[in-house]
């Protein structure tokens, strides 16, 4: 075990000022001195004075206490009932500090799970949490939506409430009101709502094309009463004065029902006009709107039009998203943003280290030096929300530091420390490592440009992109660029919590399996018996682990829905 007396102090997120002062005193109870006596600016800010006559603190508010007392809980944590002497002043970067946690693409958390990580963004200084809701709440009379999806119940919603105020989180409604609503369109009775016919298909922002219904069509009035419906229904469950209501990715707008009116008035104007409506009825149910911006930010000329209580959320997920030129142009219009970088998560097996760690850092750099009131961390979970949760929750440790630190250098044993009780300090740079492992193929495997040139691989990392390839279809057929980017020997890491332990092992062999598979498909000798051999070996247990590991964390709903990619590389592998 790390003699983790010996080190500085390893504090998740970091203090913004800190100063050892020499020494070290015996834990005790820590002493008010009272704000009047220290300088603090901000409700948030505290200060944490350790001496040789014991421990002194202030605060000007609850929340300044509270944030005093979790910096000490981290202290005793790594020093135990000797603490190092020390002056700590502290304020965060951002007012808002939240994460925003996918709970509609297949894995809705079980409540004992939700109530973990409250506890643990509390431990971290995060205030602010919301869920991203698509179908999975238990809407009174669209049951039909929902019933397979183990969705979150009114009564589960206002105690996660109550349990998220005791503890200085801001639980926030979150239900996208315009778009991403396909689970709603697949069922007879809402498909007429959708801009797109069921049988119709559309360009997905010249990445894809798509089948079936996507966002509302906003010049049906019908689509309006379903939006009233749902917010008058949700809205009640939460104190928070604020709800998101996404309007993102509203790229079918045009294609289909309203082509007429995007023609005639031009799409920002029919975009606008439908958040707009929707604004209003938040407004009528008490609450502040907050919208995804992306839509909005590709017609800056019309920024002014937004209403003027709307929220900004300037979201990019990789470290070249212009989170400054973003800002600029929202608070010129004179609306406040909040910057929404990502845990690089979601689409992957592994997460992404390297755009990770620059998208978080450019989002709180440009975010705090541009105005941005917030800092919200997206945990998204597409195509099967496959990543284990120790990806996930590494990623929020680093989004944490950033939210109240800044531009300050972030220290992964912190997140070994803090959200895995590590204190052999290992977990967070094999998470960092295992992260970077296809960044080789990662930087090769986007869409070439005009000239042909290799371009990055964005939003998704490498081996999870190969897994959804045929095995005869060719991408990225260099096999010594693949073999760079093989698993080492390396075993996944041991800690208390046996479901996390297991979430690593089943993680690095995931990650083994992945990559054999790659690496048979692009072999040019016959692999027939290899493959097959792969489908028993590897991933039937994998899945079958998988399932287990799902349940302990995650409710019942969605779960066949995600086994289905891993079942569609199992029967292609036994036919072959």
């Amino acid at each position: 075990m790390s003699d983790l007396s010996t080190l500085p102090p390893l504090l998740l997120p970091s203090p913004r000022q800190l100063t050892l002062t020499g020494g070290t005193v015996r834990s005790g109870e820590p002493v008010d001195i009272g704000a009047q006596v220290i300088a603090l600016t901000g409700d948030e800010a505290y200060h944490l004075a350790i001496t040789s006559d014991g421990i002194r603190w202030a605060w000007r508010s609850a929340a300044g206490r509270r944030h005093a007392a979790a910096t000490l809980a981290q202290l005793r944590v790594q020093y135990g009932d000797t603490l190092p002497c020390l002056v700590i002043d502290d304020a965060p970067v951002f007012a808002k500090r939240g994460v925003m946690l996918d709970i509609s693409r297949d894995r809705v958390p079980t409540m004992a799970h939700l109530y973990e990580l409250v506890d643990t963004l509390a431990s971290w200084k995060m205030n602010h949490l919301q869920l991203y809701t698509e179908h999975t709440f238990a809407y009174v009379g669209h049951d039909d939506v929902w019933r397979d999806a183990s969705p979150m119940t009114a009564d589960e919603v206002r105690a996660l409430n109550v349990y998220c105020r005791e503890r200085g989180i801001e639980l926030a409604a979150n239900q996208n009101c315009f778009g991403h609503l396909a689970s709603w369109f697949k069922h007879s009775r809402y498909a007429p709502l959708a801009e797109i016919a069921p049988t119709g298909t559309w360009d997905f922002n010249g990445l894809v094309t798509r089948t079936g219904g996507f966002s509302l069509c906003p010049s049906d009035p019908r689509s309006l009463a379903l939006v009233d419906d749902l917010l008058g229904q949700l809205l009640p469950n939460f104190s928070s004065p604020l709800v998101n209501i996404g309007c993102d990715e509203t790229f079918d707008l045009g294609q289909g029902r309203s082509r007429y009116e995007v023609s005639r008035r031009g799409r920002a104007a029919v975009y606008l006009e439908f958040v707009a409506k929707v604004c209003a009825l938040a407004k009528k149910h008490g609450k502040r709107p907050q919208f995804w911006a992306d839509i909005a930010l590709e017609h800056p000329e019309a920024l002014s039009q937004l209403p003027d209580n709307l929220i900004g959320l300037a979201w990019g997920y990789e470290a070249d998203a212009p989170f400054a030129k973003w800002c600029d142009q929202l608070r010129t219009a004179g609306r406040e943003v909040w910057v929404c970088p990502g845990t690089s998560c979601w689409r992957s097996i592994t997460g992404r280290t390297t755009e990770r760690r620059g998208n978080m850092l450019a989002a709180a750099r440009d975010g705090a030096s541009n105005g941005a009131a917030g800092y919200l961390v997206t945990a998204w979970g597409d195509l099967g929300h496959r990543q284990q949760w120790p990806i996930t929750l590494h990623a929020l440790a680093e989004g944490a530091h950033r939210a109240w630190s800044g531009e300050l250098p972030y220290d992964p044993r912190t997140s070994s420390l803090h959200a895995f009780a590590d204190h052999l300090l290992h977990v967070g740079t094999w998470l960092d490592r295992i992260g970077d492992l296809d960044l080789n193929l990662r930087k090769i495997g986007g869409r070439p440009d005009s000239d042909n040139r290799s371009q990055p691989l964005r939003n998704a990392s490498a081996l999870f992109t190969d897994s959804t390839k045929g095995l005869g279809e060719t991408w990225l057929p260099d096999l010594a660029e693949w073999n760079r980017a093989k698993p080492t020997s390396e075993a996944p890491p041991t800690v208390s919590s046996s479901i996390i332990t297991a979430e690593f092992r089943h993680l690095a062999d995931t990650v083994e399996a992945l990559w054999l598979r790659g690496f048979l498909r692009r072999q040019k000798t016959d692999q027939q018996k290899k493959l097959r051999l792969l489908a028993d070996m590897n991933f039937k247990p994998l899945l079958a682990e998988y399932r287990r590991l799902w349940l302990a964390r995650s409710r019942p709903g969605g779960l066949d829905a995600s086994c289905a990619h891993y079942q569609r590389l199992i029967d292609e592998l036994e036919a072959v």
